[in-house]
Parts: C-alpha cells; sequence; structure tokens
C-alpha cells in the first residue's frame, strides 16, 4: 500500500460514520471558512477548486455566493464524496459542482474534471490532516491559472490564547489525526516566492485560525 493509499484508508475509517454529523459538530470550531468563501471573489465563468472538499459544505456555500463561477472538489476519503455528491445533489447544484476522489499531493485537472487550470483554489482546514502538507500547497500552485490564488484556512498556533486552552485543543485534534502546523506560514511564503506569487497572512480569533492568500503574477 503507498502512502497516498494508506492516507486515504485512514480518513475513510475515520469518516465512514462521522461523515454523517461532521458538519454538525465541525461549525463550532472550523471558524473563518465563511470569510475565506466571501474573499474568492471568482470571474465570471471561472472555475474554483476545493483541496479536501469532505461533505462538500463550503463548495455548496460558495456556489450559492458565486452563481457566476463552477465549482469543482477533491478529497482523498470516498466515504466523504458520498455525503458530498449527496448534499450538492440536494441543493440542485450538480450542473455547477462537480466532485472526484484525489490525492492532493498530486492530481491531474484535465482528467478529473477537463479543465486545464483554476482560477481561484482553496483549502479550508485540511493541511493539517495531510501528511505531506507542504506538497499540498506547492501541487495547489501547481494548477492555478496566471491570474489565480490559492486562499488557506487553517488551525494557528493560537498565540495569544492561554497555554492550558493550546494544550488542551492540541490534543483534542490529536485525536482526530488533525495537527495545527506551526511551519504554515514560513512553507506558504517559500511556495509563493517559487511560483512569483504575493502572499498575504492573517491572523484570526488571537492566533486561533491562520488565513493565507497567495497571489499569483505573471513573471
Amino acid at each position: 500500500m503507498t502512502g497516498g493509499e494508506g492516507h486515504a484508508a485512514r480518513m475513510d475509517g475515520v469518516y465512514r460514520g462521522q461523515r454523517h454529523i461532521y458538519d454538525l459538530t465541525r461549525k463550532y470550531y472550523l471558524l473563518g471558512r465563511d470569510r475565506l468563501i466571501d474573499e474568492l471573489t471568482p470571474p465570471v465563468g471561472g472555475h474554483v477548486l476545493e483541496i479536501g472538499c469532505g461533505t462538500g459544505r463550503n463548495l455548496i456555500a460558495a456556489a450559492r455566493c458565486w452563481p457566476g463561477a463552477k465549482f469543482h472538489g477533491i478529497d482523498i476519503s470516498e466515504e466523504m464524496l458520498k455525503t458530498a455528491r449527496a448534499a450538492i445533489a440536494h441543493a440542485g447544484l450538480t450542473r455547477r459542482v462537480s466532485v472526484a476522489q484525489a490525492d492532493a499531493t498530486g492530481f491531474d485537472p484535465n482528467a478529473l474534471f477537463r479543465t486545464a487550470s483554476f482560477d481561484r483554489i482553496f483549502q479550508s482546514y485540511t493541511l493539517s490532516m495531510i501528511p505531506d502538507w507542504q506538497g499540498a500547497i506547492r501541487e495547489a500552485m501547481c494548477h492555478l491559472s496566471t491570474y489565480g490564488s490559492l486562499h488557506i484556512v487553517d488551525f494557528g498556533q493560537q498565540e495569544d490564547m492561554p497555554d492550558w486552552f493550546r494544550a488542551a485543543l492540541f490534543a483534542w485534534l490529536a485525536r482526530f489525526h488533525v495537527e495545527p502546523r506551526a511551519l504554515l506560514i514560513e512553507a506558504a511564503r517559500e511556495a509563493a516566492n517559487d511560483a512569483g506569487a504575493r502572499l498575504a497572512v492573517t491572523r484570526l480569533y488571537r492566533g486561533y485560525a491562520w488565513a493565507l492568500r497567495l497571489d499569483k503574477r505573471p513573471r
């Protein structure tokens, strides 16, 4: 079994039961997701990709927020995608939203969605669950259009939170194979430099979450 297959099996195991209650439980602590969606501003007729789309919650919200764009999502867990496909169909968005099983660290947009690149890509609380999370950032940058942007929101390091809160949160997250990435900003800065992109970082809720945006600039 390859590393990617092992991670897929692990995530299917985690979410086989949780997928039915995931959105209900996560809305209280996955903060900053709707802020990210509001800031996507995709062009009319543009293509938007969510990496780690899970249940489809963010894709549906984004498609409703930006009706002029087309949305796509990938996830390594086929179990989560079962819920996503059902939710997208229930929302009446199957013509504008499509999902597929794929690894965030290596995927082919043409094979999956018949598009060469994306105007916007976003990763919402996924990098803290991907073993090769730096590779996932680099892969996303490779699939942006000329003026595209990558949007990330994930757990911060709780910079202004009490020590007990940080310790309790990190211990609880570890039970679900979630590890906030202390070097996220540094890795994003390196990816931005490599791609000739501009990086903007916003610390949210006293460092509870970090919001990052990488805007490509033609060389």
